[in-house]
């Protein structure tokens, strides 16, 4: 798999099940809409008060799957920031073009962006017999 290649898998979906590690060591999950960075960056927003974001803040480690549907998966894990001045209005902007109606939830109280930087993949295509899986660091993509 190439970056490229993996950069149009994930922009071909909106959303993705993000799984953060509470800290008594619990899982927990959730859904999140997303958009991706020509530098594969993943970011999202959430309200600070949330079980993510708080969760987060206490342990950046952070797994994501995107694209169940169809048999076809990318498996993304990796650490999570809450970007700030020039790289937050940037990711803000990616976000925004995908998710117009975000700039409206600027206005809530609480609202914060998570930067997600993969660190490994593993893409799975199911549909094929034998099925096809790819599992590397990110920084070994072509």
């Amino acid at each position: 798999m190439k970056r490229d290649e993996l950069l149009w898998f994930l922009r071909r979906y909106r959303l993705a099940v993000q799984a953060s590690v509470a800290p008594d060591g619990a899982p927990q999950a959730a859904v999140v809409g997303y958009a991706v960075s020509d530098d594969l960056e993943i970011v999202f927003d959430t309200v600070a008060t949330t079980r993510k974001s708080l969760n987060l803040r206490t342990n950046p480690r952070i797994a994501l799957v995107v694209g169940w549907d169809d048999a076809v998966t990318a498996q993304l894990e990796g650490t999570a920031d809450f970007p700030t001045g020039d790289d937050l209005e940037r990711l803000r902007e990616c976000y925004f073009r995908v998710y117009p109606d975000g700039r409206d939830r600027q206005s809530w109280p609480g609202i914060t962006y998570v930067r997600v930087r993969p660190s490994w993949v593993r893409y799975s295509d199911f549909t094929q017999d034998p099925p096809h899986v790819v599992e590397v660091p990110v920084a070994q993509l072509g």
